[in-house]
Parts: C-alpha cells; sequence; structure tokens
C-alpha cells in the first residue's frame, strides 16, 4: 500500500501537481465502470436492493453509513455477499454523527448535523466548521465500519461534501489514518452532463459551477497517494436516472475509468420515515439497473470495483 501523505493537507498547504493514480489504469482498452450504490444502511429496503442488484452482476460496490438506520442489518448482508465492495459514505450534513456532539461542535449539536447542504457549504467557506471536526468525525465513521469486520475499500461523501477544499483535506487525513485507499472524484465530466438529458437549470449550474474545483482535487488526491477514478457519471440524474438515461450515459462513456454513481431501494414504509428527497426515485434505478446485465448495454464495458484495481493503482 503506498502511504498517505498527511503532512501536506493542511489547511495552508500547497503543491504542485504529481501523478494521479487512476483505479484500473492498467488497462486502457475500452472503458471501466464502477456503478456504486449510495445510502447502504439508510434502510433495509434499499439494502435489499443493493443486495439484490450485485448478485445480478449489475453493481459493484455501495458505500455504508455508519449511523444508518439499517447499519447492523447491511453489515450482516455485506458478510454473505462477499462480491459486493463496502466503502465509508461520509455523513456531514443531514444526518447523525458518532462522535458525542459536545466533541465537534462546529460541525453538530444535539440534533445532529445542519440539515441543509447550503447552510453547510456557507458555514464551511466562511470557517465556522473546523477541519479537525470533520476528520475527527470521519475518522470516527471509518472505525466504525471497520470494527463490524468489514474492509472499507473506498470513500465517498453524503451530497459530494468533499468536492470543497475544506472538506476534502480533512476527509483525506481521515482516509490515511484509517487506510482507506481509494476516494471519489465527485466531478461529472461534460459528456456525462450531456448524456445525463434534461436537467433543471439551476441543478445544471450547480454541476458547472463546482467542476472549477476539480484541479485542486486532483491536487490533493495525487499528494496524498490515494487512487480514484476520472469521473463520476449520474451525479447531474440523481432522482432521475432511469433506462434511458442510464443507456445514454453507458453509449456516451469514453475510454477511462469512471464511476456510476446511483441510489436504488425500495419505496417501502421505512423509507417514508426517513428524511430524503429520493424515494420512487430510487426503484425506478433499482428496475433500469437490473435490467443491465442482459441488455447489451454493457457491451464494450468493463465492470470493476475499486479493491478488485488496487494492485494495479
Amino acid at each position: 500500500m503506498k502511504p498517505c501523505r498527511r503532512r501536506w493537507l493542511s489547511a495552508a498547504g500547497s503543491c504542485a501537481l504529481g501523478r494521479l493514480r487512476i483505479v484500473g489504469e492498467h488497462s486502457n482498452s475500452r472503458p471501466r465502470l464502477i456503478v456504486n450504490a449510495d445510502d447502504f444502511g439508510l434502510t433495509e429496503g434499499v439494502n435489499d436492493a443493493i443486495f439484490e442488484l450485485n448478485a445480478a452482476g449489475a453493481l459493484t460496490s455501495a458505500t455504508l453509513m455508519a449511523t444508518g438506520k439499517a447499519f447492523r442489518h447491511a453489515v450482516h448482508g455485506a458478510f454473505v455477499q462477499t462480491s459486493l465492495d463496502v466503502g465509508c459514505h461520509v455523513v456531514l450534513v443531514d444526518g447523525t454523527p458518532v462522535l458525542p456532539h459536545n466533541q465537534i461542535p462546529s460541525l453538530a449539536d444535539a440534533n445532529g448535523f445542519r440539515s441543509t447542504l447550503g447552510t453547510f457549504v456557507k458555514d464551511l467557506l466562511r470557517g465556522r466548521i473546523r477541519e479537525s471536526e470533520i476528520e475527527a468525525e470521519a475518522a470516527a465513521q471509518i472505525a466504525r465500519i471497520q470494527s463490524s469486520g468489514i474492509t472499507v475499500t473506498h470513500l465517498d461523501t453524503h451530497k459530494h461534501t468533499h468536492m470543497f477544499p475544506r472538506a476534502l483535506r480533512p476527509l483525506l487525513r481521515a482516509a490515511c489514518l484509517g487506510g482507506v485507499t481509494a476516494i471519489r472524484n465527485p466531478f461529472e465530466p461534460a459528456w456525462s452532463v450531456k448524456a445525463s438529458g434534461p436537467a433543471s437549470f439551476a441543478r445544471s449550474l450547480q454541476v458547472t459551477l463546482l467542476r472549477t474545483q476539480r484541479n485542486y482535487f486532483r491536487r490533493a488526491v495525487s499528494h496524498a497517494g490515494l487512487s480514484t477514478t476520472d469521473g463520476a457519471a449520474g451525479v447531474l440524474a440523481t432522482g432521475t436516472l432511469d433506462a434511458a438515461a442510464l443507456q445514454r450515459l453507458l453509449q456516451a462513456m469514453p475510454p477511462g475509468t469512471w464511476e456510476l454513481v446511483c441510489h436504488p431501494g425500495y419505496d417501502d414504509a421505512a423509507l417514508a420515515a426517513v428524511p430524503t428527497r429520493l424515494r420512487a426515485s430510487r426503484e425506478v434505478e433499482r428496475a433500469a439497473l437490473l435490467q443491465l446485465p442482459g441488455s447489451g448495454h454493457l457491451s464494450g464495458v468493463e465492470l470493476v470495483s475499486f479493491s478488485s484495481s488496487q494492485a494495479h493503482a
């Protein structure tokens, strides 16, 4: 394992562009795709959809929420279904921390994290959230999953908060502490944005503007010594990823290593009891993904996972 370089990852750090380690870069003959389901552990219905899709050969990994209501159910299933890569879906907004709130007072209070991404980002950019507290909480979430016996293969974040440097730096430090060697590249490439289909002007503008943070992300990940992908598909299509959108994405995918971000699940009573805007869309995604193995749309695309490619990074 290539050791993480934590010293550079300080708030004042500067760097020159190093060599970025791309997952699966040993092969360049065709597109390589990691299909990752977020929100693993949110409900048993979400977990069941993930297990179903993995068993069908349509999904290679999932990222687990350390404080999700169905955490234990997810862990038990992951031990049975060993073909599923399990990462950590680090939650810093709209959820419950692992650490007591008095240990991370700038990040959470007695009610949990900030309830909206907008409030989190505003306070993050104004320096109201301490990086040391983000690092501590992310490390605690990773450790909780690892203490269950799960090997954490990679990291991503709820609502993609690590696309902002002040959240990325402490997350990379936490990854180093936990021995996690890969992280999601949350930035959606132009080909994927175009193929995603219609989206609201606000959502499209958000994805486009946030892409300005991409170069910093690549430098930071390179200097930390972690692996990543060439980009994430499906971010713009979150909530609208149906069979047609999935087909367009796969047909437009160029050579490289990409991650398809998805949120499959069952829209059941348990899901109705948790705060999420993704409800009926989870069943639509599940149905679309379930068609993949026999549809021919994966022809020419190599399905990979973070763990299966680490030795070549």
